[in-house]
């Protein structure tokens, strides 16, 4: 395939995606002719803490956990980044550290920028640079969401929860089953709570046909007795 095939399908692609909302194909065609293409296999290390932020990494496939280290060793899962986000420290480019390390879940190709020349790109695009403001905003609402969940809600609430968004942003369709492509100790990670604690809850919840579950896999057979469970589940009762 050719370079020009490849720019051509990558503008068609990324004119779909919220980032380049109301963007004309002359504007998204130059936004994108400054990037160059990557592909990231699973569990390669983007960046890491402390790291200058050097680069900026839309995904155009796969998904990127974005973690940090507790004081004693443990790894917080902080966000899934998936297709048309835009990996790290949002709003922050050149002239920064990054502030988390950032992971390959899944195989991903993506469009990488250098942090000036998305500076500069920033500067050029009025439309784009508020594109940007919005999914920070969008990010913040989700990191509300989350953390109101930790404070007020029952792990099992919070575990599904997790698993219906995790379903609709991030999982295949499988014999019209919807399959979550993380282990128990990641999804404990998102969730604040411990392995023991969540295949607790999902070794209960296979048992009542809502859920299936296999090695770093969780097939959510039922999207709506999951929902009740959040729903039953919502008063806190133990945060472990």
């Amino acid at each position: 395939m050719s370079s020009a095939t490849s720019q051509s399908e990558n503008v068609a692609f990324v004119q779909r995606l919220t980032l380049f909302s109301d963007i004309s194909l002359a504007d998204c065609s130059a936004i994108i002719s400054a990037a160059r293409e990557e592909n990231f296999p699973r569990a390669q290390t983007i960046f890491s803490i402390g790291d200058a932020v050097e680069q900026v990494v839309l995904l155009l496939s796969g998904w990127i956990k974005i973690t940090q280290p507790g004081p004693k060793g443990t790894e917080v899962i902080l966000r899934l980044i998936g297709m048309g986000e835009v990996v790290g420290a949002f709003g922050c480019w050149s002239g920064h550290e990054h502030r988390s390390n950032a992971q390959s879940v899944r195989p991903c190709a993506a469009l990488v920028w250098e942090a000036a020349t998305f500076d500069k790109i920033l500067e050029r695009f009025h439309l784009f640079r508020r594109n940007t403001i919005l999914a920070l905003e969008e990010r913040l609402e989700e990191m509300d969401e989350r953390f109101r969940e930790v404070s007020t809600e029952s792990v099992g609430s919070r575990l599904s929860s997790e698993l219906i968004r995790l379903s609709k942003r991030f999982g295949s369709a499988v014999d019209e089953r919807r399959e979550i492509r993380l282990s128990r100790q990641e999804l404990a990670q998102l969730t604040g709570t411990t392995l023991a604690t969540v295949s607790r809850h999902l070794c209960r919840w296979q048992a009542l046909g809502i859920v299936s579950i296999g090695r770093e896999m969780v097939q959510v057979c039922d999207i709506a007795a999951l929902a009740e469970v959040s729903d039953a589940e919502c008063p806190p009762t133990s945060k472990l």
